[in-house]
């Protein structure tokens, strides 16, 4: 058990760029358009004529991106030296929601851009796994980044004393979507966000 303070960060949007390498893929290879404006991805897939894709439609299609197309994926500017920074002082955790079939995946697509940390699989809130990592830790003090508002308002219900910031990489999706309400901060560029996190993991005991 370590009693470094943790930090447990989600991938996509906050590590490695994702939803407009998605859209990309659809758009050339499924001739599905991705209307990043439209934040509910159940109406925001259409096909060329204008039709909706039907939402059992969707998941099928993101499986098989994470399945073979991961290698498209870029890092968000600045998060593998902030990771770097954070690990001096902190355990660090990458929290994804992906089916643990895809564990080995996403162990591999970190590696590649140089993240080499712990990767745990979810499907569903985070808050409870969260909990349980931060149990097996012993850790006095713990830091959660995500993307997704229902992230931050499980990890508030199941370990309130984790402090939680939220970060959307993307700029298309960042500029309207507004802070999640169970987060403590907003912050969307990991210079910024670096020096907040640290500060937050100072002193664990």
């Amino acid at each position: 058990m370590s009693s470094r303070p943790l930090f447990v960060t989600d991938c996509d949007e906050v590590l490695l760029h994702m939803v407009t390498h998605f859209a990309g893929w659809l758009d050339e290879e499924h001739q599905v358009r991705f209307d990043l404006d439209n934040l509910d991805w159940g109406r925001a897939l259409s096909r060329a004529g204008g039709e909706p894709l039907k939402a059992e439609e969707v998941w099928p299609l993101l499986n098989q991106f994470f399945q073979s197309e991961m290698h498209r994926q870029t890092l968000v500017p600045g998060a593998v030296e902030a990771l770097g920074r954070i690990g001096e002082v902190a355990d660090i955790i990458v929290l994804t929601n992906l089916g643990d079939h895809a564990h080995g995946w996403r162990v591999d697509q970190l590696a590649a851009h140089g993240i080499h940390h712990e990767v745990v699989c979810n499907q569903g809130g985070k808050g409870a796994p969260l909990r349980r990592l931060v149990e097996r830790h012993g850790a006095g003090r713990s830091v959660f980044v995500d993307d997704l508002a229902m992230h931050h308002a499980s990890v508030a219900e199941h370990s309130p004393e984790t402090q939680r910031l939220h970060m959307i990489a993307e700029p298309k999706i960042a500029a309207i979507v507004p802070k999640a309400e169970h987060a403590h901060a907003r912050i969307d560029d990991w210079a910024t966000a670096t020096p907040w996190i640290l500060e937050r993991l100072k002193d664990a005991a």
